[in-house]
């Protein structure tokens, strides 16, 4: 809540008129001895309380709650009325009971239970027509323009805070209401006495305007009646006053309806400790579990909030508080279980909150073993209740100087502790944040102390200007370095920069237009990009896929901007326009992509055969080996077989033999020989073959033939001639 809100003042107007004397109609029972009464004893009739009597033990625990939670500076003015008219002409007299002030000392409910008691119960015998809610109301607006200490204080200081008091209050009337018209009245009478004791407060020092006032109405009817007055949501009436109605039951319904009302207008939550061991009276060695609901701050809830916890809760964890019929409303209560207290009282908890509680049902038996066991120095620690995993323990309940706590315990990762790893966040295992970047975003755009006063020509405040600032900066910011390229380029950092300025000078585009130039240039230099290859195989993308990338997203930067002024759409017009190459360009460019495919192509393609002509060979040497190995292998076993012949005898080989094709040799070959011969039948192909050699008998040649063909000689296979 701010500095006096809403919550500051509540002034609480109970109707003491004859009508609240009427019975509420729900009876209890008194006769309690039904089964040891002995006979001829009369049994008690029921008996059931006055609509005044619920309307008091009503307001009583509102006020009861507010004091439990907020000991100080928050105070409440309880007002009754009893208003008595004298006839004689058109005279009114009332007498309003004022039973406490905005006084501190004031404020606490043994002050209110003395003064009610003085005042007594409503006479039914006293004429209706001579009594009215309006002077309750009237007398509580006039309340609510005095000030309050704190407000005083504030007002009389010499600091800052003087000229920020504001004046804000709330009245709550407890009446029975006649009709929908009746409401409107009294509405519109406190309208009036608002807007008159405003002018009043204008020309007087101890008197405050009212500059926020809210008005609920609550009409009380007996149970088994229909009700004359319809519910009626939150409604501006004027600048100053806002007005709500409630028709309730009463007895039951309206202390719910109450306590539903309390918790939105003093930032209350609810919280119910289930499975509270108790042991019973009657049998003193079994116990049974028990639910207790305990109202605090809701700030006690925050963390729950934050980390959405609290939102996983299903129905069965919610607690409803009496009945879902518009007569009480619905009431959410988060649950946490009861945890064994732990012997050592003096173990210390990290604790990031402590709150006041106060039971919602403080005088149960549950609420108030709860109570006394806290009171004598125990500590009860609470754990969010889960159908899986390990327990949470969030919270702890233990008392300080006579007052209960609920204590956050803090169930997160400790500000103590050291800094997580970046791989630890969100994006799990990404370490290639652009750290660097993100603290320079934060240097750009930090919060200065500046007066609210002063507004820029739009009137715009400072607030909502670095909001402004804050929004255009996070149009498109990429987050990963691997995710951007021109951000990584220095080239691109003047136009980055100034393209989230809110309005650009005819300097600044020029500016811009000189880097998408020099990014031009770049192009058809083809200079290279810092381009990311994470994740990707090979060399990554070509040049020319490298600068679409680039253009695309710079495109996208300054669309993100384009709607800002009439600059910015000049930019993009200028990158526009040169993206848009000429023909011969793109010609270009195409006979450059044909190029690169085909050496990439032609490389590839040598590549190949290199493996191919490799695999030939590799395949044709192991076929050779395998040969040799059978051959060697079947010559020993034909050698050692005892039918066999005897192997011939073998020639020397000559010298010339071994340059034989590997195929017309018999027996094992050396891997020598097929080299050997692989090479020099490759050699042989290169020059014409020496005539001699290729007529020559067992590799030897006759010299001076034609002489002895002249002589009549002839020639034979051993070479000596013969007639």
């Amino acid at each position: 809540m701010r500095m006096f809100s809403v919550s500051h003042k509540t002034a609480l107007v109970v109707d003491h008129c004859p009508y609240m004397a009427e019975s509420s109609r729900q009876l209890i029972e008194c006769d309690m001895l039904t089964k040891s009464r002995s006979q001829g004893v009369i049994p008690l009739a029921p008996v059931s309380k006055s609509l005044w009597t619920c309307a008091i033990e009503c307001s009583m625990e509102y006020c009861r709650i507010v004091y439990d939670v907020y000991p100080t500076n928050k105070l409440v003015s309880v007002w009754k009325l009893e208003l008595f008219i004298a006839v004689n002409y058109i005279v009114s007299d009332s007498e309003v009971h004022i039973l406490n002030s905005w006084k501190q000392e004031d404020q606490n409910t043994q002050q209110l239970m003395t003064a009610l008691a003085a005042v007594g119960p409503p006479n039914p015998r006293q004429d209706p027509e001579c009594c009215s809610v309006l002077h309750g109301l009237v007398a509580a607006v006039e309340s609510l323009c005095k000030s309050t200490e704190y407000q005083h204080e504030s007002r009389t200081t010499l600091m800052d805070t003087a000229e920020r008091v504001a004046n804000r209050g709330r009245i709550i009337c407890l009446t029975n209401a006649k009709s929908d018209t009746h409401v409107r009245m009294l509405e519109d009478c406190v309208l009036e006495t608002i807007q008159e004791q405003n002018k009043r407060a204008a020309g007087s020092d101890r008197l405050m305007p009212i500059q926020q006032c809210e008005l609920v109405l609550v009409h009380i009817y007996p149970q088994g009646e229909e009700t004359l007055v319809s519910d009626r949501q939150k409604k501006e009436l004027s600048s100053v006053l806002s007005s709500e109605v409630h028709s309730v039951r009463a007895g039951r319904y309206l202390a719910c309806k109450l306590n539903v009302l309390v918790q939105p207008h003093f930032d209350l939550a609810s919280t119910t400790i289930t499975n509270i061991p108790m042991k019973e009276e009657q049998h003193a060695n079994t116990s049974a579990n028990y639910d207790v609901e305990l109202l605090h701050h809701r700030d006690a809830h925050m963390e729950f909030i934050k980390s959405g916890d609290i939102w996983t809760l299903d129905h069965s964890d919610l607690h409803m508080a009496g009945s879902t019929s518009r007569d009480s409303g619905l009431k959410e209560t988060v649950t946490l279980k009861w945890c064994t207290p732990r012997t050592n009282s003096v173990e210390l908890h990290y604790c990031t909150g402590a709150y006041r509680i106060s039971p919602v049902d403080v005088n149960s038996r549950p609420s108030s073993c709860l109570t006394n066991f806290l009171l004598n120095g125990r500590s009860v620690l609470l754990e969010q209740p889960r159908k899986s995993g390990s327990k949470v323990i969030s919270h702890m309940l233990s008392s300080h100087g006579g007052e209960i706590f609920l204590h956050v315990l803090n169930s997160t990762r400790s500000t103590l502790e050291d800094p997580p790893s970046i791989s630890e966040g969100c994006g799990g295992r990404v370490t290639d944040y652009r750290i660097t970047d993100f603290g320079e975003f934060m240097r750009e755009n930090r919060l200065t102390p500046f007066p609210e006063s002063m507004v820029d020509a739009a009137c715009r405040t400072p607030v909502e200007r670095a909001k402004s600032q804050l929004e255009r900066h996070t149009r498109y910011w990429p987050m990963i370095i691997s995710q951007t390229t021109i951000f990584n380029m220095q080239a691109v950092v003047p136009l980055a920069n100034l393209i989230v300025k809110d309005t650009l000078t005819d300097e600044d585009v020029l500016t811009c237009q000189k880097t998408v130039y020099n990014l031009v240039d770049m192009e058809r230099k083809s200079d290279p990009l810092p381009i990311s290859t994470v994740g990707s195989r090979g060399k990554g993308p070509k040049r020319d896929e490298q600068y679409r990338i680039m253009w695309n997203e710079l495109e996208t930067l300054v669309k993100a901007h384009v709607g800002t002024s009439e600059r910015h759409q000049r930019v993009l017009d200028c990158i526009s326009t040169c993206r848009s190459k000429p023909p011969e360009e793109e010609e270009r460019k195409k006979r450059g992509r044909k190029r690169e495919d085909k050496e990439d192509k032609t490389e590839k393609n040598g590549k190949d055969r290199e493996e191919k002509g490799w695999t030939a060979d590799s395949e044709r040497l192991k076929g050779v080996m395998e040969r040799e190995k059978d051959e060697q292998s079947e010559c020993e076993i034909i050698k050692d077989s005892p039918d066999s012949p005897e192997p011939l005898n073998k020639k020397p080989r000559l010298a010339t033999e071994e340059q034989q094709p590997p195929e017309k040799s018999k027996g094992p070959v050396s891997l020598l020989t097929l080299w050997t011969n692989r090479i020099t039948q490759a050699n042989s192909r290169k020059h014409q073959e020496f005539a001699g050699r290729l007529s020559s008998v067992n590799n030897k040649a006759e010299l001076y033939q034609h002489l002895k063909e002249e002589n009549g000689m002839d020639v034979h296979e051993n070479g000596k001639a013969t007639r």
